[in-house]
């Protein structure tokens, strides 16, 4: 365990020294974030301006889920998105190779090496306006269901990264990930929206098949209306499935996998 911890502080540290020397680049991706905060609000507001209840929401519980939403796609872009970019074509190329012979776990090397520093402002910035949607929120939030929400927001951040390593993985037999990834991200719009305006079929598909909800909606959910023993084991026990599923999907797929070698 050290030394994965030992190693991932390398990554960090070899990731902010590289994105010091492409400052317009760190600059332009503060900015492209700060533009896409700035229309997921707008859109809710605009929503609000013509109805008093989205689902069964305030705008104040939506406003909180909206920044619990923007907090996870931080920790997604800052941790795991360049990753997930470079995978494709590292099979492709056969550069995948000199990641299995190192003497460590071949997808936590691949998932975790490149940390974006020029997004970890911009993940600053997004625990900022949770922050204030917390602080502004006019009901008392007790201090158990706001650990238990920050818990699940961290969970839903590792779902989103496990959803998107099952439209990735093909690419070892379809060489192009482009439209599954299209696909993967024209989907997790569901997930942007609160769980009650969708029909009950819709939600269970949400939920248990392609647990979109799961990320951001239900974390909300326990913030305001206290933990659930079931909410949270269903919540936790989803998610550890998908986990082991998509590890067990790439094992699969690495025995597959035709190296530069062969």
């Amino acid at each position: 365990m050290m030394r994965y911890l030992r190693l991932y502080r390398q990554f960090l540290s070899f990731s902010f020294s590289r994105s010091l020397e492409y400052r317009l680049d760190f600059w332009f991706r503060i900015v492209m974030d700060c533009m896409f905060y700035a229309v997921e609000i707008a859109f809710f507001m605009v929503i609000y301006r013509h109805t008093e209840l989205l689902g069964d929401w305030t705008f104040d519980q939506t406003f909180v889920f909206v920044c619990g939403f923007l907090l996870v796609d931080a920790i997604h872009m800052t941790v795991f998105s360049n990753n997930m970019w470079w995978l494709p074509i590292y099979v492709n190329k056969g550069d995948l190779d000199y990641y299995l012979v190192r003497p460590v776990s071949s997808l936590f090397f691949l998932s975790l090496r490149d940390f974006a520093a020029n997004s970890f402002l911009n993940l600053i910035i997004a625990s900022g306006l949770l922050t204030w949607a917390l602080l502004r929120y006019p009901e008392p939030i007790p201090a158990s269901n706001l650990l238990w929400y920050l818990f699940l927001l961290l969970n839903g951040a590792i779902l989103h990264y496990t959803m998107q390593m099952f439209f990735l993985i093909p690419v070892f037999w379809l060489h192009s990930n482009r439209g599954l990834t299209n696909a993967f991200f024209s989907t997790t719009k569901l997930g942007e929206r609160p769980d009650k305006i969708y029909s009950k079929w819709t939600r269970r598909v949400l939920l248990f098949v392609f647990p979109l909800l799961l990320m951001v909606a239900i974390p909300a959910r326990v913030l305001f209306e206290g933990p659930s023993l079931s909410m949270i084991g269903m919540t936790l026990g989803i998610s550890g499935l998908f986990f082991l599923l998509m590890v067990g999907f790439w094992n699969f797929a690495l025995k597959h996998y035709s190296s530069a070698s062969s």
